[in-house]
């Protein structure tokens, strides 16, 4: 009598075992990192480039819609290095000193010049010749003020070009006082004219 075969049945749950053994295995395998996203990017896609200085979105710690701020000009940088604290004030107290110096200047200015005028001829020693001599002298140390100032300020704009600043702001000032100065040394040189004439 020929013996029977057995048929074994396949476990009916083989394909399911096996579809739950991949998703295990997609799951782990999320859980260990961050990858990057699959999704095209926007080179990809033929998106252009945002424009220098448009916002940034999307990144972490910026309020959305925000922009960077602008950089400054090229000039604004050093001019706001050249009007720092200190300078500013340096620089008011010495146009302030030498305006304060020509003020005195001009206040002596007529009398010197009526003295020199009543001394023209006078001879050197003689009481008219010493009254002007006096108050041209007097005329020499305000502007001798005013020269102390002009001196710092070459010194402060001489050390801004060497720090690599365009000393705009000292040469402003310095240049008020040049010419206050040389206003003093016409006036000098006129009176000096009158006194050895």
């Amino acid at each position: 009598m020929p013996v029977a075969m057995t048929r074994h049945p396949k476990p009916p749950f083989l394909p399911l075992s096996g579809a739950l053994a991949g998703a295990f295995l997609l799951a782990g395998c999320g859980t260990q990192g961050e990858f990057p996203s699959l999704a095209r990017r926007p080179a990809e896609l033929g998106a252009r480039p945002a424009p220098a200085g448009a916002p940034e979105t999307g990144t972490p710690g910026r309020i959305e819609g925000s922009a960077r701020p602008d950089a400054p000009a090229a000039g604004t940088m050093v001019r706001q290095e050249e009007i720092s604290a200190d300078l500013a004030a340096r620089l008011r107290e010495l146009g302030s000193a030498a305006r304060e110096a020509h003020g005195r200047f001009e206040a002596k200015r007529a009398r010197a010049g009526q003295l020199t005028a009543a001394a023209r001829g006078a001879a050197p020693g003689s009481e008219a010749w010493s009254v002007a001599t006096i108050a041209v002298a007097e005329l020499e140390s305000s502007r001798s003020d005013a020269m102390v100032s002009l001196g710092e300020l070459d010194r402060l704009y001489a050390q801004k070009r060497i720090d690599g600043g365009d000393g705009g702001a000292i040469a402003a000032v310095r240049d008020q006082v040049t010419a206050w100065v040389a206003d003093e040394d016409a006036v000098l040189a006129e009176l000096a004219g009158r006194m050895n004439g």
